[in-house]
């Protein structure tokens, strides 16, 4: 698997993987995501999930697809439209012809499309490429079930346990388009399977059959090389949003030097948060899956309380439960970190596709004056600094924060280089300690406006707590109307003085321009694609991403003056954009909307952003 004298040079490439749920396309993306990951090439990658856990078999509504993009050059979204496609059955090529640029590479498994198949994903006639008229793109016809049987005759393996494997046969093909080694692969069967090594000789003899067929496939040459691009010296490993998340929460414990809790219930796509930080027990990690969404922050609180570094975790529909809990944490002034990974609604509504449409929930979903600090990750490695950035606001400031991630980000990844923790700042926990004279529950510092922290049990420190509203100073229940009014203010004010603590809006490409493209969250990678190339292009743009926005930061005011146009970009529709116009009353917003439960494609927020200009 050497590199090949014939192979044809690429800046960057987009492959999707497609095929019933039990097809092993998630494995295979994300495998060959590493792959390339490994051999230096910058990624992003898109999982698509069905919607439903067990659709039909052979139905449009069971596909699952893996989109990655990867390159010798910056890649910041998993691509609009794929190079090649790689469909397990009918049903994957109808799904997913839509996504395969013209002209572009589909490989699809010939044994699957029998009549009984095609008929199932709804297709009209016996000719599926016919039908959906693409003949004229590079079609490859591969018998890979039929393959798979052959390449492990004598294994004695049932039929069913065969056709587990034809993922391999795929992913070999592919490996070989673009001079991936196979040693990594064959390296994660054998850790994977270790103990089942019939599986592992199964899956590596598929492999490399799918591997030697390709090599003498006339219809796949030239093969392809991407060279590794040029990044940050450093070590590196793909890493997913929900991954990231979880870390970056690790990492603010450790700097804060406080034991994590974390009390959570599993909901779609969240629940990785909660498996991995379940795994670190040996970082002095406590995990407890609660009974429901309101025991799980109401342990969380209570563990924060009790002096831990206090986390839960959840989706749009846990995050609605949570909101009395939440007044609770507002009224107590403890630290807590609430990790919201969006999806699409309202109510169950899309549980496994992206959408930004959580932020007035965030914002405002509580009775009463609740104001709570909001920050959002744009990238799924930056998941882990904004997780970081909300434990040390969470900490230093006594107050709950809420991080908003999104589904694109919690399962896509990239790949992400390992810091060193001497790059991060330490995260000071205003402990009031043991000795302290004249302590009272709810003074507070000048600067922060921020409450001390005692911990229960701590001799002389004992004070009251809970959802009645407090003396401003004594933590006692009180209805005096003018100290409500007092506290009301303090906690406002208290929120806001958090933009004296955060860094300044910056902006990508010129600092006065035609046209503002403003994004926040999750759609940083194509706002940037898309504002980038339009530069190259000479056009007059720039763009703001916001990952801090409530409270916003002190300079954005100054920053919207420099623009003639602004234009606010969300997955939702226009949740931020009027939320600037309740702050920034000073300008005019335009808007840009998808809710589809996909991302942006960085072609339709060109096509968008030229029609601005030429108006």
């Amino acid at each position: 698997m050497n590199k090949k004298a014939n192979a044809v040079q690429l800046d960057e490439v987009t492959i999707r993987f497609s095929g019933d749920s039990g097809d092993g396309m998630q494995l295979t993306g994300t495998l060959f995501s590493n792959a390339s990951a490994l051999f230096g090439n910058d990624l992003s990658t898109f999982p698509d999930y069905p919607a439903e856990i067990r659709a039909p078999q052979g139905t449009v509504g069971g596909v699952s697809g893996f989109q990655v993009k990867f390159g010798h050059k910056e890649v910041n979204t998993p691509g609009d439209y794929c190079n090649i496609l790689v469909a397990m059955n009918p049903a994957a090529l109808k799904a997913n012809v839509q996504w395969v640029k013209n002209g572009g590479t589909i490989i699809f498994d010939s044994n699957s499309f029998e009549p009984k198949n095609i008929a199932r994903a709804g297709f009209k006639t016996e000719d599926p490429i016919k039908e959906l008229g693409i003949e004229d793109f590079n079609i490859i016809p591969a018998p890979i079930s039929n393959l798979t049987k052959e390449a492990v005759v004598g294994l004695g393996m049932d039929n069913k346990s065969i056709l587990r494997c034809k993922n391999m046969f795929a992913l070999g093909i592919v490996c070989y388009v673009f001079n991936r080694p196979l040693s990594f692969t064959e390296e994660y069967l054998e850790n994977k399977f270790k103990k089942k090594p019939d599986v592992i000789t199964a899956n590596k003899l598929v492999l490399n059959a799918g591997y030697n067929y390709a090599e003498t496939l006339e219809a796949l040459t030239p093969t392809y090389e991407v060279a590794p691009a040029e990044i940050k010296k450093g070590k590196y490993r793909n890493m997913s949003g929900n991954q990231a998340t979880a870390w970056g929460l690790l990492a603010a414990s450790e700097k804060a030097n406080l034991p994590m809790f974390i009390g959570s219930y599993p909901i779609t796509p969240a629940t990785e948060v909660l498996q991995e930080l379940a795994k670190r027990k040996d970082l002095g990690v406590k995990s407890f899956q609660a009974e429901d969404e309101i025991a799980g922050i109401c342990t969380s609180i209570g563990a924060a309380f009790a002096g831990n570094f206090a986390v839960t975790s959840t989706s749009g529909p846990g995050l609605a439960l949570k909101s009395e809990a939440l007044g609770l944490a507002v009224m107590t002034e403890l630290p807590l970190v609430i990790v919201n990974v969006q999806r699409g609604g309202p109510s169950t509504g899309l549980p496994t596709k992206t959408e930004q449409s959580d932020l007035n929930q965030a914002l405002y979903g509580r009775n009463g004056e609740s104001p709570i600090p909001v920050i959002a990750a744009s990238t799924p490695s930056d998941c882990f600094d904004y997780a970081f950035a909300a434990g040390k606001i969470a900490v230093e400031h006594m107050t709950p924060i809420i991080l908003l991630t999104d589904g694109f980000l919690a399962n896509g990844s990239e790949p992400w280089r390992i810091p060193s923790m001497s790059d991060y700042p330490e995260i000071k926990a205003p402990i009031v300690k043991e000795g302290t004279k004249d302590w009272m529950p709810y003074a507070r510092d000048e600067e922060k406006m921020a409450r001390t922290w005692a911990f229960p049990g701590t001799p002389g420190l004992e004070h009251r707590i809970g959802g009645l509203e407090k003396d401003k100073l004594k933590g006692s229940v009180s209805h005096d109307p003018i100290n409500h009014e007092e506290m009301t203010a303090i906690r406002d004010e208290k929120v806001k003085r958090i933009a004296n603590h955060i860094p300044d809006l910056e902006v990508v490409g010129p600092k006065e321009a035609d046209l503002l493209v403003v994004g926040w969250g999750g759609t940083k990678g194509h706002l940037h694609t898309a504002v980038n190339e339009l530069l190259e292009d000479g056009k007059s743009v720039a763009l703001a991403h916001f990952n801090y926005i409530n409270p916003l930061q002190k300079n954005v005011a100054e920053v919207f003056a420099r623009y003639k146009k602004i234009v606010v970009c969300e997955i939702n529709l226009g949740q931020f954009a009027n939320y600037l116009r309740m702050n920034l009353q000073q300008f005019q917003y335009l808007q840009y909307n998808k809710v589809q439960g996909l991302p942006f494609t960085v072609i339709e927020l060109k096509d968008h952003f030229n029609k601005l200009l030429e108006e």
